[in-house]
């Protein structure tokens, strides 16, 4: 199987190329526009030149089974959009673009060509929270906070805190009723975000602070007298009856623990099937965040 990685940047080299690498039967091409870091990377996985794409055109002339991309977002629609245009099946790190349009243009011509588009939405199959799914859920709340990293708004939301609005949709335990957005918006730059999701029975906080104290991310989930922290998707805590703490094991992999590991496997083998997976719902999680944008907007001004 030819599989194609697109960018070859930290997300690329720390998490993805790690698990790409280790799976047999995987003939790992890549691609990216600077010779130096092409050549430093595909020596250390022991890529053969002929594996190696300084530009789209080589990359596809290779003929693709299915494609990482990991290049900046404002390379995402030109990028995806000329994979999906050649029928092939398409993985890109959140989000799918900035602009919504831009989501919905690509969403469209993956149906439109019945090819598969995933994006990488990883903590809905990280294990500590993807086993939240099973618990009760009458509170859902999420912190993913940063030290002095105020940013311009849709930068911030559509790069980081897209993985808060998108938890909240997936513990969600009902449909949403009720949407509630406050921010911080100083000199043009967003200091913190609070998104509020509600339901028959339910309520669902995620918030993001650019001047916290420290580079965190907490989830919680509770109801029926039982609740489960997660700590930086790491360790787990339970209140039901004895406090427990669950640490990760000291050798399992951080590909594994941030569910990266599990979207490569996933997304493969849906590619060997022959399935069309459908970006309808991530799409769904990007129009969350254009309100969460259009919201923040008018309180400050």
């Amino acid at each position: 199987m030819k599989v194609g990685c697109i960018g070859l940047g930290d997300i690329a080299r720390k998490a993805y190329l790690p698990v790409l690498t280790a799976l047999p039967g995987v003939e790992l091409h890549l691609q990216t526009r600077t010779p130096a870091t092409l050549s430093a990377v595909a020596d250390a996985h022991r890529i053969p030149a002929a594996q190696r794409h300084t530009d789209l055109d080589s990359l596809l002339a290779a003929g693709p089974d299915a494609v990482f991309v990991h290049a900046p977002t404002s390379a995402h629609p030109e990028i995806a959009g000329r994979l999906l245009d050649a029928g092939v099946p398409t993985y890109v790190d959140k989000p799918l673009a900035y602009e919504l349009a831009e989501s919905e243009r690509l969403v469209a011509l993956a149906q439109e060509r019945g090819t598969a588009l995933a994006v990488g939405f990883n903590r809905r199959l990280a294990p500590a929270y993807a086993q939240c799914a099973g618990r009760p859920r009458d509170l859902i709340l999420m912190q993913k906070n940063r030290v002095g990293l105020p940013e311009d708004p849709r930068t911030m939301v559509l790069d980081d805190f897209i993985h808060v609005v998108d938890t909240l949709r997936f513990l969600a335990p009902g449909p949403v009723t009720d949407t509630a957005v406050r921010a911080r918006i100083t000199d043009g730059l967003m200091h913190h975000v609070v998104l509020q999701l509600s339901g028959d029975g339910f309520t669902a906080i995620g918030t993001m602070n650019r001047r916290s104290g420290s580079a965190e991310e907490i989830l919680e989930v509770s109801g029926q007298d039982t609740k489960r922290q997660v700590l930086n998707l790491s360790d787990v805590v339970d209140h039901e009856g004895p406090t427990t703490v669950r640490r990760r094991g000291d050798w399992v992999p951080v590909a594994r623990q941030r569910g990266i590991e599990q979207c490569v496997l996933g997304f493969l083998e849906a590619v060997r099937a022959g399935e069309a997976l459908d970006a309808q719902d991530a799409l769904e999680t990007h129009r969350l965040c254009e309100r969460v944008l259009q919201e923040a907007r008018e309180q400050a001004s």
